[in-house]
């Protein structure tokens, strides 16, 4: 029989065993790393938040482009500016098909990256460039033609600037949207889309001298965008309006209605016709 110091001996012994056997035999596993110390690093501080968008993107179709372009009269040498350039499609389009150059402009940096990528695609990257920027900070004293779709709102927003900064006889061409109580100079429907043109006139408005055969008549022009008209001396100015820099108005001095055709030159207004014998100069 078996004495208790020795049972007891042999469990503790055997109970040792286990334990050591358990553990050389478990599956391994990693030690948890140690956790960061926290040194006050934000990720989120460095995702840029979405940009604000004056106005929603929405792409133009193939045909409602063409349909700007064509309005526009678009030639070789015209320099575009596209107003919320979008992926690039207006300027690419103006490129390929005409070889005219431009800038795109749009505040949405995926879009800039698009529309760089759509005109190296197309081989046009020597015409063509797009530049992340506010709209309402665009330069447009060098286009030769606007194009736009944005909104109404904004189109009015930008309208005081395109009157102001482009020059004479200059094209603007919008997409849907048309420019308020400035009416436009041609329309053209694509399916259920409008395509509106305005031509900047030139700025007239003011006191003048007219000056015909000798003689002399203060001649004052009032200005609703194209619309023009006025006194010349006690006659009214009739049927006024402007194309560009190109005007046209009847007056009668007193020997009966006569039209007076020709172009606005800064300070002076030189007849179409050299022999015409009258000429129109800025008083003051």
């Amino acid at each position: 029989m078996l004495k208790r110091p020795f049972v007891r001996a042999l469990i503790f012994g055997a109970g040792t065993a286990l334990v050591i056997l358990i553990f050389y035999f478990r599956p391994w596993q990693p030690a948890a790393p140690p956790r960061p110390r926290d040194n006050g690093f934000n990720p989120a501080a460095f995702v840029g938040p979405a940009p604000k968008l004056d106005a929603p993107y929405v792409a133009s179709s193939a045909e409602v482009v063409d349909a700007m372009l064509g309005l526009a009269a678009l030639q070789p040498d015209d320099y575009v500016i596209d107003l919320g350039s979008g992926d690039g499609r207006i300027l690419i389009a103006a490129a390929r098909s005409n070889g005219a150059h431009g800038l795109g402009v749009d505040i949405d940096p995926a879009r800039i990256a698009e529309a760089d990528a759509n005109a190296s695609a197309a081989g046009v990257t020597g015409l063509v460039r797009f530049r992340r920027e506010d709209l309402f900070q665009t330069p447009l004293g060098e286009a030769d033609i606007v194009t736009l779709y944005l909104t109404q709102e904004v189109n009015l927003r930008l309208r005081r600037r395109i009157l102001a900064e482009m020059r004479p006889g200059t094209r603007l061409v919008s997409n849907e949207f048309d420019m308020g109580d400035w009416r436009w100079d041609g329309r053209r429907r694509i399916g259920t889309a409008n395509v509106y043109l305005w031509i900047v006139p030139a700025r007239v408005a003011g006191n003048w001298t007219l000056i015909q055969n000798g003689r002399s008549v203060p001649l004052v022009l009032e200005q609703h965008y194209q619309q023009v008209t006025g006194t010349a001396g006690e006659a009214r100015v009739e049927q006024g309006r402007l194309n560009g820099a190109a005007i046209r108005f009847i007056i009668n001095l007193g020997d009966g209605r006569k039209v007076f055709e020709g172009r606005v030159l800064g300070d002076t207004i030189a007849p179409t016709d050299p022999n015409a014998g009258w000429r129109a100069v800025r008083a003051g």
